[in-house]
């Protein structure tokens, strides 16, 4: 969001055709009067509080559009839709322009908004005496005070007199919410959330950075830009940052330890170098480096502790004896199995073949009818949710992340002890082995950084943004697949045998159907066959 001295100056400018190589649609929701009005409203106050610095007499967005829109959308009543959702959420006044730059590659939206309201009736002054205003337009209490020593009025200086209206209000106040922190951050959710909307293709759906997770949002290098290198470094250490955050999410660590360290390395460590040394850019690199340290040693401590618990469950496992059953148990098993076959063979023996009459038949039905009444209908067995039926391919992308790691692990030991081999050498070989050595610990790091990225790389490969957003997503279908499972189990339990006995009884009832319809079948045939 950018602040606007010279709004009249900015709305010519994007909604000229001289000045704009690609512009497709222009949309204002007043006339332009509106805002020369509200320049001079908003100048009118600025010298009233006295402030220094510019007058602001407007703000403007610039809304990035997905490159597919063009083939979609038409340019005026997409510039409208998006134009006329802001004024409906925050009640004020616009003028848009729909453009592309020269390259054609960023379709966007300029949106100019004001932040006063216009009044239902303007609020007049009228003076109930002769007013006297010096030639800065400050008001002061006699004529003496503006007149020259001829005693005429001086050039600049004006008088109102009484009964004429010397203050003119069109506009309320502005609006506090237009310089609240949150409020660019509302701003692109709900335009996000609009744009997602209208995307045909997932892949195009936007993703809005949240500042206050875990990870550092890297900044966009603009064209011609001066500070280019400085910004190119500070995204170099913020990617380090945020490739040690997707490890420390798969090694296991907790998110609330992570959100620690980089309040306490990150965020407090750069407010106070503000505070001392003021604003210097190039002391971000060191302290992220420092907070990538304090995370990493972290990690390390969380998955030798995990080792160590595998080890000892490895080893638990291996010398208890597998417990044999008891007697009674498998009595009790056996028991249970040759009683299911028993009843499936009951239920074979039930149907008679003596169901020649259709009155039996009818019979059969009227019984069948009232042992359905009698006895309660089995619910229905619980249907797998799509979150829940998503786990077993997430569960995959899980366990290549686990992978993953454990190679990051495994190269980290071995750059450890390689660099434990440099530090202890001594005498000659000091002179000799140390630049060996440090040009494997230098590849084996290149290795270790490239591995790290890999880690975004599987997720971006299935369609996560981030690391954190598959782990959320996993945990959530984990939880999804597990209550499934608890209730199928239990509606096994409870229902699965009489599910079993309806199903039979269903179908020896047809086969009773289709011998009845058989035996009534056979004296028609004889009659024919005789004949």
């Amino acid at each position: 969001m950018s602040k606007l001295p010279d709004v009249r100056g900015r709305i010519t400018y994007i909604s000229s055709h001289a000045k704009q190589e690609n512009l497709y649609a222009v949309y204002e929701t007043t006339d332009r009067c509106y805002w020369t009005e509200l320049a001079k409203c908003n100048r009118q106050e600025f010298e009233k509080s006295g402030t220094e610095g510019k007058c602001i007499e407007a703000r403007e967005f610039i809304i990035a559009l997905p490159e597919s829109f063009p083939n979609l959308y038409e340019p005026d009543k997409l510039l409208q839709l998006f134009t006329d959702r802001f004024k409906e959420k925050y009640g004020v006044e616009c003028v848009s322009a729909l453009h592309h730059n020269k390259r054609k590659t960023n379709y966007h939206i300029h949106l100019i908004f004001s932040e006063r309201e216009l009044l239902p009736e303007p609020i007049e002054k009228t003076a109930t005496r002769n007013m006297f205003y010096d030639e800065t337009g400050k008001h002061v209490r006699t004529k003496k005070e503006i007149l020259d020593e001829n005693g005429n009025v001086r050039k600049g200086c004006k008088i109102v007199k009484k009964g004429e209206v010397y203050e003119r209000n069109l506009f309320t106040a502005k609006n506090k919410l237009f310089k609240q922190e949150n409020f660019v951050d509302e701003v692109k959710h709900f335009y996000t959330d609009l744009i997602n909307l209208l995307v045909k293709d997932d892949k195009e759906k936007l993703h809005v950075f949240d500042s206050s997770g875990l990870y550092l949002a890297t900044k966009k290098i603009g064209k011609n830009n001066p500070k280019a290198e400085q910004i190119q470094t500070d995204n170099e250490m913020r990617m380090r940052w945020n490739c040690e955050v997707d490890r420390a999410i798969v090694s296991g660590v907790s998110e609330t330890e992570i959100q620690q360290i980089k309040k306490k390395y990150i965020t407090d460590r750069i407010r106070k170098s503000v505070d001392i040394f003021g604003s210097q850019p190039e002391r971000l690199g060191s302290i992220i480096m420092t907070a990538v340290t304090a995370l990493a040693l972290l990690i390390s401590k969380v998955l030798d502790k995990a080792r160590e618990l595998s080890a000892k469950f490895f080893e638990n496992e291996i010398v208890q004896p597998i417990a044999e059953p008891s007697e009674k148990k498998t009595a009790k098993i056996i028991s249970q199995t040759d009683k299911l076959p028993k009843q499936e063979h009951n239920l074979l023996e039930e149907p008679t073949i003596d169901l020649s009459a259709q009155k039996r038949e009818l019979q059969s039905k009227t019984k069948a009818q009232t042992t359905e009444r009698e006895t309660p209908k089995t619910p229905p067995k619980p249907v797998m949710s799509a979150e829940a039926a998503a786990y077993p391919k997430l569960l995959k992308i899980y366990k290549e992340l686990n992978r993953q790691n454990g190679i990051i692990f495994d190269a980290e030991r071995e750059r450890n002890g390689l660099e434990l081999e440099r530090d202890s050498l001594k005498g000659l070989a000091k002179l000799t082995k140390k630049g060996e050595l440090q040009s494997r610990i230098d590849r084996k790091n290149e290795e270790i950084d490239l591995l790290k990225v890999g880690l975004s790389g599987i997720v971006k490969r299935y369609g996560f943004q981030t690391v954190h957003d598959f782990y959320k997503a996993f945990a959530a279908s984990k939880t999804a697949n597990a209550d499934y499972r608890d209730k199928a189990d239990n509606w096994e339990k409870i229902y699965g045998i009489k599910a079993k006995n309806d199903t039979m009884q269903e179908k020896m009832q047809n086969l009773q159907r289709r011998i009845c319809q058989q035996k009534e079948e056979m004296p028609q045939r004889r009659n024919r066959g005789a004949r």
